[in-house]
């Protein structure tokens, strides 16, 4: 998960809790909180063998 994604994800549990703060909620029992939680938790994922992001894509002699 790249890391804007990992922020709209925790953008999206905060959302989640503050609209449900009033209504008595229980986190661990909540299956958006569960999952949402756990996306936010989930680590990078590892680049491609062969994938260099830092890789010059311009041809040489230019």
């Amino acid at each position: 998960m790249t890391a804007s994604a990992r922020h709209e994800t925790r953008a999206l549990l905060r959302a989640h809790l503050a609209a449900a703060t009033g209504y008595r909620h229980l986190t661990r029992h909540c299956p958006i909180c569960h999952r949402l939680l756990r996306l936010a938790m989930e680590p990078g994922q590892p680049a491609l063998a062969g994938e260099d992001p830092a890789r010059d894509e311009s041809p040489a002699g230019t």
